[in-house]
């Protein structure tokens, strides 16, 4: 996206440009029937909220991330925004400018029985490159950048373990950049951020070029 004014890792990852994951059949079957917890209305999706848990994550372009969480199974609901800046309730616009010192992320809430954070992790390493420093493919800027921003001392503890592992795996040729650092407020994107890819997928053709192969890897298309 330009800016304009589950698997574990231990199953192995193959690189094509964006990573191409190498799982059978049953590893994949991770997606729900059609779009179906897309779908649901967020209060219908919040209804058992006693196993629920969150998870803040950025890997550039959130219309890319949020399109290929919301389809994992036990991930509850997905929301795109901006975190980790100095500038209250920001636009779109502001974060373009490259100033505001905000990530564009997606808050994963997920149901902790169905999936566990380490689980989200292994498909976020898979959803982006997290070797490129403030930048995902043409998308570049520090809004773009590679961040984990955790909400309880077990997640950074967590995060940065499977930040080892990931390195430690030689999934990628360079080590990860990625940035894990305490999560601050969450402010969420405009409304057609939201559900980008699913409502525009066959509009803008950032979808099909960048956020299609994404999915095709995944299994999900």
């Amino acid at each position: 996206m330009t800016c304009f004014s589950y698997l574990p890792l231990t199953v192995g990852i193959a690189l094509a440009g964006i990573v191409a994951v190498s799982v059978n059949a049953d590893e994949t079957s991770k997606t729900l029937a059609g779009s179906q917890n897309v779908t649901h209305s967020r209060e219908e999706k919040m209804s058992d909220s006693k196993n629920h848990e969150i998870a803040t994550i950025g890997g550039g372009c959130f219309w890319c991330t949020e399109a290929v969480l919301e389809r994992i199974d036990g991930v509850v609901d997905v929301v795109s925004g901006y975190m980790g800046g100095h500038v209250e309730n920001p636009t779109y616009e502001q974060i373009c400018t490259k100033t505001t010192g905000h990530a564009e992320v997606i808050q994963v809430t997920y149901d902790k029985t169905i999936i566990s954070f380490e689980e989200v992790l292994d498909i976020f390493w898979q959803a982006h490159d997290p070797t490129t420093l403030n930048q995902q493919g043409a998308d570049r800027g520090p809004q773009y950048r590679s961040a984990i921003f955790y909400h309880s001392p077990e997640q950074k503890n967590l995060a940065e373990k499977s930040k080892k592992a990931l390195d430690a795996s030689g999934a990628y040729e360079d080590p990860a950049v990625t940035e894990i650092t305490a999560a601050s407020t969450f402010w969420e994107a405009e409304d057609y951020h939201q559900d980008y890819y699913r409502l525009n997928k066959d509009k803008n053709p950032y979808c099909r070029v960048v956020i299609t192969p994404k999915m095709k890897k995944f299994g999900f298309e």
